[in-house]
């Protein structure tokens, strides 16, 4: 690895991701939580709440999926919600200590109709003072102008895994979809939010992979949010094996090294995860995460439970998503090579 003078970087390596991997738990962690207080307030979490306004009978594959209409799951397909309904919803997430309402529906790709009821929505909850954040599917150029126009904060679309191992999960859509709603994203003026899924059967490479493809790009997302696969029952990867816990902390960790900036968010998963599981992510560099006790179709923990977690570590849900304290990340960057190099030598000897 080599150091830079700048914050961050925007080149690195598949080589480098994994030599991050193989580092000792604890010195994996100590880089990452120096990089963390570097640049946000390692005791402030960024909470936000999300809410599925339709759900059911999207035309996609995803394997991961119960709204999938490719899969026979319990899940029915609903209307889109009424603007009453989002309404309720998002104070009741403020009420909560929710700063960011977010809100997804089951479609490919949203017609101009929709967008408009969606933006309607955005106008709701932007009127409530809350930051607003949408997960909607593909966009086109003219879509993603039209949401920054309405005074969208957030757009969120995931890339899943690698560009290698996605074709074992989706086969709807390509990387390169994904990719280019990304910059219509960006382009627009909208801030990224776009992240990942662990514990889908990917190797360690395939981690790797989704970090580099998030770091390399022209700009970091300003919100990575790293999920633990949740299996549900009548998607094909219902009986896939657990992950290890200490992998996704270490990933968790490595998103912070290679995009100090950004706001990792504990997101899907956390329902299965322990307190300790919980608190190596916060101290690695997760800062945000879901408040409320459903991801769009996926139980969360209750919202008492995360506030007593909270508690227990001196942590406060942070009202104002901003980076604090300039990065000093050259420095950190030269330990790194120093610690991997170390690590290597060791291993040969």
């Amino acid at each position: 690895m080599h150091s830079e003078t700048t914050s961050t970087r925007n080149d690195w390596k598949k080589h480098e991701v994994i030599d991050l991997y193989q580092l000792p738990f604890n010195d994996l962690l100590y880089l990452a939580h120096r990089i963390f207080r570097e640049n946000h307030d390692p005791n402030k979490v960024q909470v936000s709440t999300l809410l599925s306004v339709k759900t059911g009978s999207c035309s996609e594959d995803c394997s991961y999926c119960p709204q999938s209409g490719h899969y026979d799951t319990e899940i029915e397909k609903e209307r889109l919600l009424s603007l009453d309904e989002v309404k309720i919803n998002a104070k009741a997430a403020r009420e909560a200590g929710a700063s960011r309402f977010c809100m997804g529906a089951a479609w490919r790709n949203p017609s101009d109709k929709n967008l408009d009821q969606v933006i309607k929505m955005i106008e709701v909850v932007k009127d409530l003072g809350m930051e607003t954040c949408v997960t909607v599917g593909m966009l086109t150029e003219p879509q993603a102008q039209k949401l920054k126009t309405a005074g969208l904060d957030y757009y969120n679309h995931n890339l899943d895994t690698s560009p290698e191992f996605y074709g074992n999960v989706i086969t709807t859509r390509t990387y390169q979809d994904r990719l280019d709603t990304l910059e219509h994203v960006r382009n627009s003026g909208i801030n990224v939010c776009s992240g990942g899924i662990l514990g889908m059967g990917e190797s360690r490479e395939d981690r790797a992979g989704l970090l580099l493809q998030l770091a390399n790009l022209p700009q970091h997302p300003e919100s990575v949010p790293i999920n633990m696969l949740i299996k549900i029952k009548g998607t094909p990867l219902e009986h896939v094996d657990d992950l290890d816990p200490f992998e996704f902390i270490r990933t968790i960790a490595i998103a912070r090294i290679l995009m100090p900036k950004t706001y990792v968010r504990l997101s899907a998963g956390r329902e299965e995860m322990n307190e300790q599981t919980q608190a190596l992510c916060f101290f690695a560099g997760a800062n945000s995460i879901f408040y409320g006790e459903t991801l769009l179709t996926a139980k969360n923990p209750e919202t008492e439970k995360d506030r007593a977690l909270f508690n227990k570590l001196g942590i406060q849900a942070d009202s104002v998503n901003d980076s604090v304290n300039p990065s000093l990340h050259s420095e950190v960057n030269a330990e790194i090579d120093t610690q991997v190099a170390v690590s290597q030598a060791a291993s040969i000897n």
